[in-house]
């Protein structure tokens, strides 16, 4: 009966299909359903140019199909790369290891702070007075450990 009915509609069944595909990409996002609906709509464009039969043009939709999904995913996938800023996202202090800053109180007893940008962090290291330039070598919890630079 459906069989029957997607056989009269010729290549209209294949574009129907495609549009109801990217119909239901809408609903579940995810680039999966677009790739197929796109597949079924060239196989229906194939399909009214060169009048396949139903079983040459569900061939043709089964290699649209993997080679569309493919290129999809590498298509995809080149601009899903994270930058390299994105990376430290949340974790700014490990963003700061190797950088100098200039210390906004000296360090006595082992404790001082640096100003980095707006905000100012607790430092520890070997005592240095005030405005002593300073190197961030590792990050324990959310002190900066710092050095000579």
């Amino acid at each position: 009966m459906i069989q029957n009915a997607f056989v009269s509609l010729g290549a209209w069944a294949w574009i129907i299909l495609g549009v109801v595909l990217i119909g239901v990409e809408l609903v579940a996002p995810g680039a999966f359903f677009l790739w197929l609906g796109l597949a079924a709509i060239a196989t229906g464009l194939l399909d009214a140019a060169l009048g396949l039969s139903w079983q040459a043009a569900s061939l043709v939709f089964a290699v649209l199909c993997v080679t569309a999904v493919i290129l999809g995913r590498t298509v995809t996938r080149s601009r899903m790369q994270p930058e390299p800023q994105a990376e430290m996202l949340n974790q700014r202090g490990q963003s700061l290891v190797g950088r100098v800053f200039t210390l906004e109180t000296p360090i006595k007893d082992g404790e001082g702070r640096i100003r980095v940008d707006d905000s100012s962090w607790r430092v520890t290291g070997a005592d240095r007075f005030a405005g002593a330039k300073v190197r961030v070598v590792r990050v324990e919890g959310s002190t900066l450990v710092v050095d000579d630079p």
